[in-house]
C-alpha cells in the first residue's frame, strides 16, 4: 500500500509537480477503479415493500442543497456532483446523481434481469456467503500457480500495509510457514489458500456475530489500521440514511441487530484484481426498497490490501418521467495520508470520479435499450 508515496516523491526536488501528479494519476487509476458490478447488484431491488413512507426526489435535492443550475443540469440528463465531506485523513469521498429518462420500474426490471452482472473485467471471482456456510464457501478463491510470489508474500508477512492481516492472522501464517518449508510451490500455494480462506470464513464469522465491533484490526508498523472505526465514522456522517431511514441507521451502525421490517442483507466475497495484485474482498449488503424506489448499502469490511474498508448507499427514486439516481462513495486508504495527503486526495478523488462517471453513463446506455 505504499505504492503512492513510491510515486510522489514529495521530498525530490527532481522533477516538476506536473509530472509528479501525472504519474500518480495513472499509478492511482489502478486502484479507483470501482466495479460496475456491485453498482449493479447495489441498485438490484427485491419484491419488498417499505411500511414508512420513503423520501421523494425533492426531498434529496433539498438536503443535498443542489442549486437551481445543479437541478436543471440533471434535467438535461447530466451527471451532477454531489456535496460528500470527508471525515478523517484517510478518507476519499464522492458522490454523483444523474436523472434518467426510464421509470424506476424499468430501472428494476433491467436490474434484476442480470444483464451487467459481470461487466467489471477486474472481478476474478465471487461468491455468496449464507448463515450455514463453512470455508468451503470460499473454494473458488483461490491464488494461481503463478501467484506465487503473492502466497510467499503471505507467509512472510508483517506489521506493514502489504497486508491486510492482524497479528493473529501474521502469527498463523508463520506457523504455516514451518509447515510449509519443504514444500514445492504446488504444495506451497494450496496450503496459503486454504489457510486463507479459513481466515475469510472467520473473518466473516466474527462480523456476523459483532458487526463492526467484531472487526480485528490490521497491523501496522505503526498504529494499527481500524476498518471498525472507519465504518462508524463514515456511517454516522450520512445525514441522508440518519434522516429518511433512522431504523436502517441504527441497524446499519449497531449491527448485527435485527433489521428493519422490509430490509433484507446479503453476504458475498471477492477476488478482485487491485494493483495487479489478486485481492480477496469481504462484503454485506442491505437494501430496502418500494414501488417508489430503493435504498441500498454496502461495505467492504475486510480488503486483502490497498485500501483498509468502503461504504456505498445507492438509491433509485421517482422523479420527472423518470428517476434520480444518486450514487455515493467512500473509501478509506493509509495511501492518501501522511505527507503530500492534499494532493494525494485530489487525485484520488478525481480517479474515484471518473470511474463512478462511467460507471453512470453505462447505465445511462443501457437504459436506452428498454
Amino acid at each position: 500500500m505504499s505504492h503512492i508515496r513510491h510515486v510522489l516523491p514529495f521530498r525530490s526536488s527532481h522533477g516538476s509537480s506536473t509530472k509528479r501528479a501525472s504519474l500518480a494519476r495513472n499509478s492511482y487509476r489502478k486502484r479507483a477503479r470501482f466495479p460496475w458490478f456491485f453498482l449493479v447488484l447495489l441498485l438490484m431491488p427485491s419484491a419488498m415493500t417499505l411500511a414508512a413512507p420513503v423520501p421523494t426526489a425533492k426531498d434529496i435535492i433539498t438536503l443535498l442543497a443542489l442549486t437551481q443550475d445543479q437541478v436543471a443540469k440533471l434535467d438535461r440528463g447530466e451527471i451532477v456532483p454531489l456535496k460528500i465531506g470527508e471525515a478523517t485523513e484517510k478518507e476519499l469521498a464522492m458522490g454523483l446523481a444523474i436523472y434518467l429518462p426510464s421509470p424506476p420500474a424499468k430501472l428494476v426490471a433491467y436490474f434484476k434481469s442480470g444483464t451487467l452482472a459481470s461487466i467489471d473485467p477486474d472481478t476474478i471471482a465471487r461468491g455468496d456467503v449464507q448463515p450455514e456456510s463453512d470455508a468451503g464457501a470460499f473454494k473458488r478463491f483461490d491464488f494461481k500457480f503463478k501467484q506465487s510470489d503473492e502466497a510467499k508474500g503471505l507467509l512472510n508477512a508483517a506489521a506493514s500495509d502489504r497486508f491486510n492481516l492482524s497479528t493473529d492472522e501474521i502469527q498463523s501464517f508463520a506457523l504455516l510457514k514451518k509447515k510449509l518449508a519443504a514444500a514445492d510451490n504446488t504444495v506451497l500455494v494450496a496450503g496459503v489458500t486454504q489457510h486463507y480462506r479459513e481466515i475469510l470464513l472467520q473473518r466473516w464469522q466474527t462480523y456476523r456475530k459483532d458487526g463492526l465491533s467484531g472487526i480485528a484490526p490490521y497491523a501496522r508498523p505503526g498504529p494499527e489500521a481500524s476498518p471498525a472505526k472507519e465504518l462508524r465514522t463514515v456511517t454516522i456522517s450520512s445525514n441522508l440514511l440518519a434522516r429518511y431511514y433512522p431504523d436502517l441507521y441504527q441497524a446499519w451502525q449497531n449491527y448485527p441487530v435485527t433489521l428493519p421490517t422490509g430490509a433484507e442483507e446479503q453476504f458475498y466475497w471477492l477476488n478482485r484484481k487491485v494493483e495487479d495484485r489478486p485481492t480477496a474482498i469481504l462484503g454485506h449488503l442491505v437494501l430496502q426498497t418500494s414501488n417508489a424506489g430503493s435504498v441500498i448499502l454496502a461495505r467492504h469490511f475486510f480488503v486483502g490490501h490497498s485500501y483498509n474498508s468502503s461504504q456505498l448507499i445507492v438509491g433509485c427514486l421517482p422523479y420527472r418521467n423518470g428517476s434520480l439516481v444518486f450514487y455515493a462513495h467512500r473509501t478509506s486508504t493509509d495511501q492518501v495520508a501522511g505527507m503530500g495527503s492534499s494532493l494525494k486526495h485530489s487525485i484520488g478523488r478525481e480517479q474515484m470520479k471518473e470511474q463512478m462517471v462511467k460507471n453512470l453513463e453505462r447505465l445511462r446506455s443501457a437504459s436506452r435499450s428498454f
